[in-house]
């Protein structure tokens, strides 16, 4: 499986194409809408989001409601190219310095970019460097969720710190998928509301001082068997594609797996997971301080994933910075923008996670149509219910 973006933040519209899907997958494209429509919640986000409404529309690789093995292609129209057209317009001949950009946000991909693409108008980098284009990703992402759900392999995603603010871990420790999402809240995407009223507060105060809020989400990804991904090649382990799936996410600076960073501190009868046969006979652990990753493999057990996200750039009261037109010292360039993304990121990242998920189960369970991959499946589950359970002599 592959897929590729295309688009700009406030051009005509986002697209992308989906190649490896198995012919057969019904698409449910409220489903998709449902996540597009999360990805623009969560309290702290910009006027941007007043203005889309995202919806997708497949253009190819789809008949009668599902998937036909050709390459799907999607579409998401930007309603706020009315207001760009002229600006990002794409004949000679129109070339103005209407809204462009010489001063970069520290933080961004701004000068950096420029640097890169020898861009005097940092618009140019701007425009694709913008978290805009995770909406494609988020449906992409959702339809590879749709096909794992087939599979009774579920994602979810929850925010767990904002601004300093940490939900108690112990209020959702146990919960499967279907009680996160029935217990998350619509305004953080959080699972303890005492946190989430604080959380609030410190985003208020943020936008009250015209700055920005950062924070942490977790995934959950329950159901996935072992044997998922590799320990024979480092860039078939599975915990090396999934972090870095997560740090392609505009902002992300940080992902632990299972215990993370805290297991530095442990000592080893600590940190790992003890092995022990349940009462019917089965091998089975009591703890999953792996993350459900041991090796670049799954186990078997939830794969636990966090992320970090840095405070956004864009500053209502922004940092110091250098016109590159004039080099003189002037306040970085402001655009719309939102106070906290956290939560929205959260659904960036379940959508990412469940496409590395997806692509990984169809490497080792392929098939070019539904059927073909449910037979599959439906085999390996006996050679794992023979190699799991221990029997007599």
């Amino acid at each position: 499986m592959r897929f590729l973006t295309a688009g700009e933040s406030h051009g005509p519209a986002l697209m992308g194409i989906i190649e490896g899907i198995p012919a057969g997958l019904p698409v449910n494209e409220d489903y998709i809408n449902g996540q597009l429509s999360r990805r623009q919640g969560g309290y702290g986000r910009g006027a941007r989001m007043s203005i889309e409404k995202d919806r997708v529309k497949f253009l190819s690789g789809v008949r009668f409601g599902k998937t036909t093995g050709s390459p799907l292609a999607l579409l998401i129209e930007n309603k706020d190219w009315a207001n760009w057209e002229k600006v990002l317009s794409q004949r000679s001949g129109d070339e103005s310095r209407e809204r462009e950009i010489t001063t970069p946000r520290p933080g961004h991909a701004d000068l950096a970019g420029g640097i890169k693409y020898r861009h005097s108008d940092l618009r140019n980098v701007l425009e694709r460097a913008s978290a805009r284009e995770t909406a494609m990703r988020v449906a992409i992402g959702s339809l590879s969720a749709l096909f794992l759900e087939h599979f009774d392999i579920y994602t979810v995603a929850f925010v767990t710190e904002i601004g300093g603010v940490r939900a108690d871990s112990r209020i959702y420790k146990d919960w499967n998928a279907a009680e996160i999402k029935k217990n998350r809240s619509p305004l953080l995407y959080c699972l303890d509301k005492n946190a989430e009223s604080l959380m609030v507060e410190r985003i208020d105060q943020a936008k009250r001082e015209g700055d920005s809020l950062g924070g942490v989400f977790e995934i959950h990804v329950q159901g996935a068997p072992a044997g998922l991904g590799s320990h024979v090649h480092w860039d078939r382990r599975l915990d090396c594609i999934l972090a870095g799936a997560l740090m392609s996410i505009p902002a992300i600076k940080g992902v632990e797996i299972g215990l993370g960073f805290e297991a530095a501190a442990r000592k080893g009868s600590e940190t790992h997971d003890e092995l022990f046969l349940d009462e019917k006979g089965r091998i089975a652990r009591a703890t999953n301080r792996a993350g459900g990753l041991e090796g670049g493999i799954t186990n078997g057990e939830t794969i636990i994933l966090r992320a970090a996200m840095k405070p956004i750039p864009t500053l209502m009261k922004p940092l110091s910075s250098v016109d590159l037109s004039t080099h003189s010292l002037n306040p970085a360039a402001v655009e719309r923008s939102d106070v906290c993304a956290v939560p929205a990121a959260s659904v960036v990242g379940e959508a990412v996670v469940s496409w590395e998920m997806a692509k990984a189960f169809l490497q080792k369970f392929s098939g070019d149509s539904l059927p073909e991959v449910e037979r599959a499946y439906s085999e390996y589950q006996n050679v794992l219910k023979d190699y799991l359970e221990v029997k007599d002599d």
